[in-house]
């Protein structure tokens, strides 16, 4: 039998159903696979018995011909969703021993849907970062490796965790969330497929908040099938949050294998800056000429306010964490540095608890949003916002999908980025995606000359995800599978 880590979530699926092999022996394959795989630090927390109580649940269920869309599938979970009763911290000092009395919306949805919990995965501390070295639990380590060389990749972030977990198969499919490329960014650097859907389509609830005008949670999978599968699982409605779109979940699986035959895609020739790599243009082309080929009409556009989305994103997001990470403060839970009176408690608090990225983006964050500063910082940068979501307006006039590349570079090593904005510049393709509010997928797409995966982007209309899911899969068919070479 084929290893039932190797499954993807639709082929484990319709093996469970034939009782081919029960959901506990999934568990129990995956379960041990984590244990090998330790090396990597893509688990902050294990809940290998609450999995294998999961999995027997879904066997019952599945002995009776019933179950839902996920019954008996191991899932890993970001450590930024709350999960009750198990380690939530999101990878940061302050929430120390955090453990939720209630259950985040993506999850609860999960769980409905006969999902497993294997653990919690690791991250970029409270998702700030490019490259998963921001965790209060260490870096992550990309399953990739440069051809001959034994020397450690990142795999991006903030989502690191959940894209080495599935690169890896030491879960089938992760939970992540994208503020400005952390679900794309890292899918792209490990070989593997990741949607952000339209802002408002999945439910916040119960997501710790890191910029809650551009966070949005989707999956991380092996492949588009099993993205569209997961998206509908974890999307709803939800009347705990009010940012929460009511509009029917489409069957997103039913677009794959339809034909683009007469597709407008769009390729807009900001994404080209000076200096960008041949192999990353080379991907790009060639990712054009696949679609060009299945009967897609390819389309030159121009977004101007391309150029202004990563400075006016890293206003607004680190304004909103301001706020946002104001709640941590040493009283109500989490760590507590006592201090001389409440102020110096507070201080000495988030001075131990927070690590140098989230400080940094507070104390940005806390000027922009200060007297006299507010107008000229802030004020400004939401009307560049207006001014990217009105050029993606316009396209959509001309074009029903934009084909860019996911990421200026393949996976880099720990440390060999020291430059907070060189790190800032990994998100130059995808920001403008989260300062819209659309929907975003990262398909894999090559291998670079060093034998590392390079991703590209689709971007799609709002609430358009079916469209995104068609066409990243006739990529996916063409460019082929990637799989990272077993070395831990």
């Amino acid at each position: 039998m084929t290893s039932l880590t190797n499954l993807t979530i639709a082929e484990a699926r319709a093996k469970l159903k034939a009782r081919e092999f029960s959901a506990l022996e999934l568990t129990e394959s995956y379960i041990s696979a984590i244990e090998q795989a330790k090396i990597l630090n893509a688990y902050v927390a294990e809940t290998p018995d609450q999995a294998r109580a999961m999995a027997k649940a879904s066997d019952t269920k599945l002995a009776k011909g019933e179950g839902g869309a996920l019954e008996g599938i191991p899932l890993g979970i970001k450590d930024l969703f709350a999960t009750k009763g198990v380690h939530t911290q999101a990878c940061s000092h302050i929430l120390d021993g955090f453990k939720p009395g209630y259950e985040s919306t993506v999850t609860q949805n999960l769980w409905d849907a006969g999902a497993v919990m294997l653990g919690k995965l690791n991250m970029d501390e409270f998702a700030m970062g490019s490259s998963n070295e921001t965790s209060y639990y260490g870096g992550v380590t990309n399953p990739w490796r440069r051809h001959n060389s034994n020397a450690a990749l990142v795999p991006g972030g903030s989502s690191g965790g959940s894209a080495t977990a599935v690169a890896a198969h030491i879960c089938a499919a992760a939970t992540a969330t994208d503020t400005g490329g952390s679900i794309r960014q890292p899918a792209a650097f490990t070989g593997t497929v990741g949607i952000k859907p339209t802002y408002g389509r999945v439910s916040r609830w119960g997501t710790v908040a890191f910029a809650s005008s551009l966070d949005q949670a989707g999956p991380i999978t092996r492949d588009v099938r099993d993205a569209a599968i997961m998206l509908r699982a974890m999307a709803s409605v939800d009347d705990k949050d009010t940012t929460s779109v009511d509009l029917p979940v489409p069957d997103y699986e039913k677009a794959i294998g339809k034909s683009i035959k007469g597709l407008r895609i769009g390729i807009p020739k900001e994404y080209r800056p000076d200096g960008l790599s041949a192999e990353i243009n080379a991907v790009w082309d060639k990712g054009a000429q696949w679609l060009k080929e299945q009967g897609a009409e390819i389309v030159e556009i121009s977004l101007p306010h391309t150029k202004y989305a990563l400075p006016a994103y890293y206003i607004v997001a680190p304004a909103e964490a301001s706020s946002n990470l104001a709640r941590y403060d040493g009283v109500r839970y989490g760590l507590r540095v006592p201090g001389d009176d409440l102020i110096d408690t507070y201080e000495k608090t988030r001075a131990t608890g927070l690590g140098k990225e989230v400080q940094r983006r507070v104390m940005i964050g806390t000027y922009v949003l200060s007297a006299g500063y507010y107008d000229a910082y802030y004020v400004k940068a939401q009307k560049v916002r207006t001014l990217i979501k009105q050029d993606f307006d316009k396209a959509w006039a001309k074009v029903d999908v934009v084909l860019t590349p996911a990421t200026p570079s393949a996976a880099f090593a720990p440390g060999e980025i020291t430059d907070p904005v060189q790190m800032y510049l990994n998100d130059i393709f995808t920001v403008t995606v989260n300062m819209a509010g659309l929907p975003g997928i990262a398909v894999p797409a090559g291998l670079s000359s060093q034998g590392l995966p390079l991703g590209l982007q689709l971007i799609g209309k709002p609430f358009d995800e079916e469209t995104l899911f068609q066409t990243a899969h006739v990529i996916e068919q063409a460019a082929g599978k990637f799989t990272a070479k077993s070395w831990w």
